[in-house]
C-alpha cells in the first residue's frame, strides 16, 4: 500500500499528492508530465478517515 503525506497548502487548506503514473493512466497529464488542460475533482468525506475522489466532467459556471 502506497502512503501519501498530507501537506499544508495555505491557511485554509491541505493537500495530498497523487502519483504522476496514476494521473497519466487517467490521461490527466501530458507527455511532459504537466497537467493537460483543466480538471475538477469532487472530494467527498464518506466516513472517519475515508474520502472518495471523482473526476468531474465539464462544469458550466453560467
Amino acid at each position: 500500500m502506497a502512503l501519501n503525506k498530507l501537506r499544508q497548502l495555505d491557511g485554509n487548506s491541505a493537500g495530498v499528492t497523487i502519483p504522476k503514473d496514476d494521473l497519466r493512466l487517467e490521461g490527466l497529464i501530458n507527455e511532459n508530465g504537466k497537467i493537460a488542460g483543466e480538471h475538477h475533482i469532487h472530494i467527498r468525506h464518506v466516513d472517519d478517515g475515508e474520502w472518495t475522489l471523482n473526476l468531474v466532467g465539464e462544469i458550466d459556471f453560467d
